[in-house]
């Protein structure tokens, strides 16, 4: 596929693309995915709303009061790209790092960047310092906007980095706190007026890092098109947003299903969104009341836990409610319907498609189903020839539409991308009226909690702890949460396996990679399986884990 002429001056993004012959097929078949050759994806979300909608429509809202309108937001936006590019000195294509909860300023922050020209890249404001550094590694942005909350793990990995010749140090600049330099100071001395970079349409916007089984993790790359195709065909189809919608989603920015709920959706159809940062099932529940949410994106784990706590009358202004990161049991869905009338909109996305391609809502939904293909995409199942299987047959999920995988010079790309379909990984049938129905993962990623988390990530974490000879790490099965990580250990010779040791290797991995990706469930073994050529069984593992029982 040609592309336009970008109007990136750092070409970093488009000289890691993968070789146009492991790209996927692009299709683009509906009329609100025909874009102009040249867009910016910011310019779109927020410089167009203001104009269709009103600078005086609330855009985002907080729990600790904070209520900004369009023109609030545009104007916070504007300035974030006047420091960047007269403070800073910003070129387009130059990257920007964002680390950060769900607050007002890092919706400014996202769109500053995209408005200035440059390429965001997301991350979860949970990462520690190695995990950091390999994205800066990866990605070399010149500049780092951090809440001041995170900054101390931010600070650690730009320290930790190589010499300074062989290497690019971000400028980092924290936000949300006080002091000169804040980015909210620096904004304030800008006027607020800014003429977006009139960026290619498939110029990339957007970077993604998403855990990889291999524990390396891989970076996708997304066009300033993909962000609008992600609005313009779930959201526009499905969803049906209305403008006196308020969207609420317990996923992160970093999350594209968090970035696309709360950011692009709501700004692509004049709605509002509630940011929240940290919260319980109950207290989510809780803000949903209170701020009048209609829309709300959250983990089966969360509708359960909302339920079980009896708290089904905090969703009854709630009018869609979709079933977000990982997979939905029949059993919740009935349970969540018959509790409070929600019909959950269950659907499959991926960071490399950058949301939900497969989904049903209203009266298409059958439940046990994860959906049909989304309008805009076509979906199939695949053998493991890469051969279409006939309906009802077992194989690997694979779909085609307006966004596909572009990893970051990785050769994971040619592993994804199968015949010019996108492969997720996952195990599905589907049946003769083209739903699909969820099976399994068919890698060794876990998903808890709707969090991605790599099998081999943690068992590198649990083997830096000094009494630990080897482990093996995967998911059980869980009521509450989906699936938590279970971790085999061997530990070192003399060294009791009881609970106190248990305790501490939890608490090392917690202090090594982020808190949420700690095994809940241990268990101290003699060995680890393995194959005649030394490669451990994972899935002798896993039917360990399944079938005897939790030992936590």
């Amino acid at each position: 596929m040609a592309l336009s002429p970008s109007a990136h001056a750092d070409t970093f993004a488009r000289d890691n693309l993968p070789p146009a012959e492991q790209w996927p097929t692009f299709e683009f078949t509906l009329p609100e995915l025909q874009y102009p050759d040249r867009l910016n994806a910011g310019a779109a979300l927020i410089d167009r709303a203001v104009e269709r909608f009103g600078a005086d429509r609330p855009a985002v809202i907080a729990p600790d009061g904070t209520r900004w309108t369009y023109g609030e937001l545009q104007t916070h936006a504007n300035q974030v790209a006047q420091v960047l590019t007269e403070d800073l000195g910003l070129v387009p294509g130059n990257r920007v790092l964002l680390r950060s909860p769900n607050n007002p300023w890092t919706v400014a922050a996202w769109l500053g960047v995209l408005k200035a020209g440059g390429v965001v890249v997301t991350t979860m404001h949970a990462l520690r310092a190695p995990e950091i550094a390999q994205i800066l590694e990866r990605t070399t942005p010149t500049v780092a906007l951090v809440d001041h909350r995170f900054a101390e793990d931010l600070d650690a990995a730009v320290t930790g980095l190589g010499a300074p010749a062989a290497v690019v140090r971000p400028t980092v600049v924290r936000y949300g706190g006080e002091g000169p330099d804040d980015l909210t100071a620096r904004a304030s001395a800008k006027s607020g007026t800014f003429d977006a970079v009139q960026t290619a349409a498939d110029d990339v916007a957007l970077l993604g890092p998403t855990s990889g089984s291999t524990g390396v993790p891989k970076v996708t790359m997304h066009f300033h098109r993909d962000i609008l195709a992600n609005a313009d065909t779930f959201a526009r189809h499905v969803l049906q947003p209305r403008q006196d919608d308020v969207f609420a989603c317990s996923a992160p920015f970093a999350f594209t299903f968090g970035l696309g709920s709360l950011v692009v959706f709501p700004l692509r159809f004049g709605a509002s969104a509630l940011l929240t940062e940290r919260t319980t099932p109950v207290q989510l529940a809780e803000l949903v009341a209170e701020h009048g949410v209609t829309v709300l994106a959250t983990a089966p784990t969360a509708y359960r836990a909302i339920l079980k706590e009896g708290h089904a009358d905090l969703l009854k202004g709630v009018q869609k409610a979709v079933s977000a990161g990982e997979h939905l049991p029949q059993e919740t869905w009935q349970h969540v319907y018959e509790e409070t009338g929600l019909k959950l909109i269950n659907g499959i996305g991926a960071t490399e498609m950058l949301h939900v391609f497969i989904s049903a809502a209203g009266e298409d939904i059958r439940p046990g189903a994860t959906g049909r293909a989304v309008p805009g995409y076509r979906a199939t199942v695949l053998d493991e020839e890469g051969n279409e299987v006939a309906p009802g047959e077992l194989g690997r999920l694979a779909v085609i539409g307006p966004t596909g995988c572009r990893y970051l010079d990785d050769e994971r790309q040619a592993s994804y991308v199968v015949n010019g379909w996108n492969v997720t990984g996952d195990t599905f049938y589907r049946d003769a009226d083209g739903y699909f129905y969820y099976q399994a993962r068919a890698d060794d990623m876990i998903v808890s909690s709707g969090y991605n988390i790599g099998a081999p990530e943690v068992e590198a974490a649990i083997n830096e702890h000094p009494d630990v000879m080897e482990s093996g790490v995967v998911g059980r099965p869980d009521a509450e949460r989906g699936t938590v990580v279970c971790a085999f250990i061997v530990l070192r010779e003399g060294v009791e396996g009881d609970d106190a040791k248990r305790r501490e290797i939890q608490d090392f991995v917690k202090s090594r990679i982020a808190p949420y990706k700690y095994p809940r469930d241990v268990r101290f073994v003699e060995a680890l399986p393995r194959n005649p050529s030394g490669k451990l069984q994972h899935y002798r593992l896993r039917e360990q884990a399944a079938t005897n029982g939790t030992q936590v």
